[in-house]
């Protein structure tokens, strides 16, 4: 068994079908609300001119990671960021591939542009005036936990804070046919080597195979996990929002988990 990456949690949040932030997220989560209607993602962030052109999966994207951003106290410009999806926006891909198949000169530039796998991150960073180093992952099915361990990683090796940002939405067409992503879902976790100001910690040890998804026994919970690679996510996030300590497995690869150990900080 490898050695436990630590890290501290400083900022969360979440957007899901029914809960469009985490506060919302962590109500449902304790039984003290019931998930409700969802609008727009809110990605106040961008220049409204921005928002207005920036595809579903940029606007996921952006408004989980503003809204750990904010929690942390951190500033944005200065926080490496790792930008996790597993097949970026669907949507956008099975258009490009419709057109270049059908009417290739009828291409849309600002689709075009919006088609390649970091966008969110080039929005995020263009937005924030960010200069700190930026990474898009891409690991299918297992993309939250791939990056994951990227973000812990790079928070542990160059002792400083990161963001996280998963996000997945549904797929259309013949591409949509092809993926298991039939919901949008996003969530963000900025994490520190350092435990000052955390709402919780988290040990990693990456350990050989993959335990699959686990039934939680919330119905609503269970659903979205099933909807969006990054929704596994969830478990952890339950974890976060009800304060216990838990120990779960998040699929990082084929082949390989992490073994989870989570700890609310007092």
């Amino acid at each position: 068994m490898s050695a436990a990456l630590t890290v501290w949690i400083k900022g969360i949040g979440t957007w899901a079908p029914g809960a469009d932030d985490w506060q919302a997220f962590r109500e449902i989560a304790n039984g003290a609300a019931a998930p409700g209607a969802t609008t727009r993602p809110v990605a106040d962030v961008l220049p409204p001119n921005e928002r207005r052109r920036a595809p579903e999966s940029v606007l996921l994207a952006a408004a989980a990671a503003g809204q750990a951003v904010r929690m942390s106290g951190l500033d944005a410009a200065a926080l490496p960021c790792v930008f996790a999806s597993a097949h970026g926006d669907q949507v956008i891909t099975d258009y490009m591939c419709t057109t270049l198949a059908t009417a290739p000169t009828e291409l849309s530039p600002t689709k075009f542009h919006n088609s390649v796998h970091n966008a969110p991150a080039g929005y995020w960073t263009i937005a924030t005036h960010c200069h700190a180093s930026s990474s898009a992952v891409s690991g299918g099915e297992t993309s939250f936990g791939a990056g994951l361990l990227e973000a812990a990683t790079l928070a542990v090796a160059d002792e400083r804070d990161v963001l996280l940002a998963s996000y997945d939405i549904a797929g259309t067409g013949p591409l949509g046919e092809m993926t298991s992503t039939t919901g949008p879902f996003a969530c963000a976790l900025v994490l520190s080597p350092r435990p000052e100001g955390a709402l919780a910690r988290i040990d990693l040890t990456p350990s050989a195979g993959n335990t699959g998804a686990v039934a939680l026994g919330d119905a609503w919970m269970d659903d979205i996990a099933a909807s969006s690679p990054s929704a596994q996510a969830i478990p952890l996030l339950r974890a976060l929002a009800r304060a216990r300590p838990t120990a779960l497995r998040v699929a990082a690869a084929t082949g390989l988990d992490l073994h989870v150990d989570i700890e609310a900080v007092s």
